[in-house]
């Protein structure tokens, strides 16, 4: 079991959606930057969600979802960690979220994940902006639905 880092929050003033992971993955950690694992739904998502090319490098990336109003972050900010696994996630420490919700307009919370969820939940469900736990986009998760993903990011982007 190996302690490691998570990533600093990609926002600004304007994000008004706050996509939590739980913890980066291997393949992420390795190139410093969220959802790095090829056979990771997420960029796929959002790239189809908006109709847009996939980003293909970290500054792509970062401004991709800064051009179109969302945040990323992980909700444990540092841990103990069996590769890349949730369930082996042990002596956390939270990220501050509140970093996040007192600088931007977040009007919606999305977890990628019940890991990310439940850690939340611990913390700030108290935090007055509304939320919901997706299903993850994780190659390892079988019950993954683009549906879910598209109906709860349509509640902010209705006229994507």
């Amino acid at each position: 079991m190996e302690r490691a880092e998570g990533f600093a929050p990609v926002f600004d003033a304007d994000s008004k959606v706050l996509i939590l992971g739980s913890f980066p993955s291997v393949k992420s950690r390795q190139t410093s930057f969220y959802y790095a694992h090829p056979q990771n739904r997420f960029w796929k998502m959002l790239s189809a969600y908006f109709h847009a090319p996939m980003p293909e490098n970290n500054e792509q990336k970062k401004q991709f979802v800064l051009q179109r109003g969302i945040a990323l972050w992980d909700v444990v900010q540092s841990c103990e960690i069996i590769g890349s696994k949730d369930e082996s996630i042990q002596n956390y420490t939270a990220a501050d979220l509140d970093k996040v919700l007192k600088s931007a307009d977040i009007q919606l919370i999305l977890f990628n994940g019940k890991r990310a969820f439940s850690v939340f939940e611990e913390r700030y469900k108290n935090c007055g902006v509304p939320y919901l736990c997706m299903p993850s986009t994780s190659p390892a998760n079988p019950r993954y639905d683009y549906r879910v993903w598209e109906q709860a990011l349509n509640a902010i982007f209705s006229t994507h």
